[in-house]
This record gives structure tokens, sequence and C-alpha cells, in this order.
């Protein structure tokens, strides 16, 4: 990454800091169907992806596609509604971009959320899974090229992805009010075609518990760039096991919003507990 992409970084950060001069403690990566959650925040400043330079620009249904700063229980956030995903013809870097400008901001902290299809036989449509280790191998490394050493080190260990203190507090918050968690592991693939069967098969016996065309990219240059990661799977759709059971985007979509209050809970009240 030469001086000219370094470029791009300075005068989109420079923008934002024109538009919101407060320093975000908090970065939120909101997944399909996701994208109520903003109505959690008290909201100081929208700014749409289309008026950010150099940002790139959402392309899926579910994703709003903008940039929100705000308050969140008592904590300064920023959060995207709408995130960029390598399928819609985006680069690795172009995925990741918003991240590393979310830590050149000031954040600390990463809460990703996505939505998966799960191919552990114990979860079902709904569940909420908190990560604690994902499988990259499927996708592109963001961190192929040019390392820059001010961000983070050439070969970054990823040996706890997730933040241990991070995962230990959601499940309290969760066991708090009543309702169940799953954990377990993402594995990260490129889509957009959802798997097939075989696929599925090979899936579980790699150890995933879920599946799903995001998030991996973003949790490893969170990781090389120092913050600190904790990220939740909504169970969208349980693979295809049957003959002739068809996955629609519509589907996914649906079982998101049902997901939603909970994973509200969950995601406010570890923002206060940081």
């Amino acid at each position: 990454m030469g001086k000219k992409k370094l470029r791009l970084f300075e005068e989109t950060v420079k923008f934002l800091k024109k538009h919101y001069p407060t320093p975000p403690q908090i970065g939120i990566v909101l997944g399909t169907g996701l994208g109520s959650f903003i109505n959690e925040i008290a909201v100081e400043k929208e700014i749409a992806y289309e008026d950010i330079p150099h940002f790139p620009l959402a392309t899926v249904t579910g994703h709003s596609g903008k940039l929100v700063f705000g308050k969140l229980s008592g904590k300064d956030v920023v959060a995207m509604a709408g995130r960029f995903h390598f399928y819609e013809g985006h680069t690795a870097q172009e995925v990741v971009f918003p991240v590393r400008v979310m830590k050149l901001l000031g954040v600390e902290t990463l809460l990703l959320s996505n939505a998966a299809g799960a191919v552990n036989p114990s979860f079902r449509v709904g569940d909420i899974m908190i990560i604690n280790d994902h499988v990259s191998f499927f996708t592109r490394n963001p961190l192929i090229g040019k390392n820059i050493n001010e961000w983070g080190p050439r070969f970054p260990g990823m040996s706890e992805p997730y933040k241990k203190h991070l995962v230990q507090k959601a499940k309290l918050i969760a066991a708090t009010h009543n309702f169940e968690v799953k954990e377990g592991v993402y594995i990260g693939v490129t889509g957009p075609t959802f798997e097939t069967n075989a696929e599925y098969r090979l899936i579980h016996l790699l150890g995933g518990d879920v599946v799903g065309m995001s998030t991996v990219q973003e949790s490893i240059v969170a990781n090389h760039m120092g913050m600190d990661v904790f990220a939740v799977s909504v169970v969208t759709d349980l693979g295809i096991r049957e003959e002739g059971n068809i996955i629609t985007h519509e589907e996914v979509l649906e079982a998101a919003r049902h997901a939603e209050p909970k994973l509200a809970i969950l995601l406010k009240e570890l923002v206060a507990a940081i």
C-alpha cells in the first residue's frame, strides 16, 4: 500500500472528523437484516456511504448504506448500517476499508454481527451464536499486500480473534435476561451462492457451527490494528438438509428481524459493560 492509498484514508478520516469531531470508542457492524438496531442508538449524525470520500457502496438488500454516529448505553459509538462483501465485487481491502477508518477515528472495540446458516444440527432458526473462533481459508485475506507497520505487524497472531472477556460478558448478559445463546465457530466463504449439501457437510466436518459470507475479513483487520473484537451470528437458515429445501434471501431477512430484540439486548448491555 503506497502513499497514495494512505492519503485516501487520511482524506476519509478528515472528512468524518469535520462532520462529527467526537472520537467514537466502539464500532458496530450490522449484518443482513439487522439494520433496525440503529433505532437503539441516540443518533447524532448520519452520513450516507455515497457522501463519504473513498467509501465503497453497499448493494445488498437489507443493508441501508450509512455511517451512524451517536450514543449507546452512555458510550460514543459509530455503526455501519450495511457492510461490504467480497461477493459484491469489492476487493478484500475495500471490504475492510471502513474497519480501518473506525480505528483511525479512535475505535478500540469492534462489535460485529451477521446472518449465518447453521451446520451444527443442534441449532435452530432464530438462535444467536457468539463466535469464539473462525476459519478464514475460503475467502481472501485482506492483509495480502504491503504491510503498514504503524497499523500492525506483518504476521499478526490470531489465537484469540474474539476476546474471551467479551464472550464471557455476553454470555452473562444472556443468562441474566433468561435467553439462550449458542457459542461456536464461524466459517467464512465468499458467496454469493448458498452452499451445496456437500459443502455443508464439509463445513461441519471442518469444525464449523455456522457459515456466512462476511465477518472474518473484518475481524482479521481489526485484530491487525489492535482492536478488541466481539462477534455474533443470528442463525437465519439451517442449510439444505433435505431435497428441495431451498434457502432464499427473503427468508434470511425475515429470520434476522425476529431475532433482533434479543440481539439488541445483548449488544446494548455489552456496550454498557465495556
